[in-house]
């Protein structure tokens, strides 16, 4: 296993990979689980070469939020990394990414106007320079994100259009636990009464899907639905909201390809969810 964490070994050695055949890139702020595992293992699977950043990055969070305390551990990580046949680690430190005199910044628009991006001002700001940097660094032919945070997975993919980057980005599946509930590092932030209740998420979801599935169209009545069922449980909603899954603009009539999107408080944890409503 090499942890690299200066800029221009970083980039000779994926140049290096490069001429190997095709290099995956999975990008992460480490305290790993199954739900980022999952991408590392296609990555594996699809590249002769993968190579996996961990950067808990502070541009991505706001003022008051958990950049203090946002979970890490670089050994934990480092060795479930090399289970899964990674060999290559880019472990910068924010002086690295953001030097002295940093003053250039990717700033997404209409995407970046909605859902989180309301709540989280700047933070999709924080993303996409992040990600557009680490790919430069990296320069990979396929990069691994999530479905779980897709919000962010479409404004990068629009950022990859919009900026003619070579890399494919590859939409991977949520992983959910086995009672339902999403795989996040934040998950670790609840109790154990926070935990059950934040179960109502994917409740709340199957129920939206079920409705659709019947036959309901009006998007005020599904989410009127599911914020019943998430308010009972003690949930406090950022939002609920019917998207399309392009523009990730509100709709009020429901389509096969509609997402149904999620954000709610659980104590002081934050939880984003999302489900296709046609299954």
């Amino acid at each position: 296993m090499q942890i690299i964490q200066d800029i221009s070994s970083t980039k000779s050695l994926c140049r290096s990979l490069k001429q190997e055949g095709t290099l995956g890139f999975v990008p992460t702020m480490g305290y790993l689980h199954e739900g980022h595992l999952s991408l590392v293992k296609q990555s594996v699977k699809e590249n002769p070469n993968t190579i996996v950043s961990i950067f808990v990055n502070p541009s991505q969070f706001g003022q008051d939020e958990d950049l203090d305390t946002y979970p890490r551990d670089l050994e934990r990580d480092v060795a479930l990394l090399k289970e899964c046949g990674v060999e290559y680690v880019f472990n910068p430190n924010a002086q690295t990414i953001y030097p002295s005199g940093f003053d250039t910044w990717v700033v997404p628009e209409k995407l970046a106007s909605v859902l989180c991006g309301k709540s989280r001002p700047g933070h999709f700001r924080g993303v996409a320079t992040v990600v557009l940097k680490l790919l430069n660094i990296t320069n990979p032919d396929h990069m691994y994100m999530g479905i779980k945070d897709y919000q962010q997975l479409r404004i990068l993919k629009q950022m990859a259009s919009d900026l003619h980057l070579d890399c494919d980005i590859v939409a991977c599946p949520i992983v959910r636990e086995a009672d339902g509930l999403a795989m996040s590092s934040r998950n670790s932030y609840l109790n154990p009464d926070e935990r059950k209740r934040a179960l109502s998420l994917y409740h709340g979801l199957l129920k939206a899907r079920e409705l659709y599935e019947q036959g309901e169209r009006d998007c005020g009545q599904i989410i009127e639905t599911i914020k019943s069922i998430i308010q009972e449980s003690g949930g406090r909603i950022d939002y609920i909201e019917c998207v399309d899954p392009l523009t990730l603009q509100s709709i009020s009539e429901a389509k096969d390809d509609t997402r149904m999107m999620l954000a709610v408080y659980f104590g002081k944890t934050r939880l984003i969810d999302n489900m296709a409503l046609k299954a």
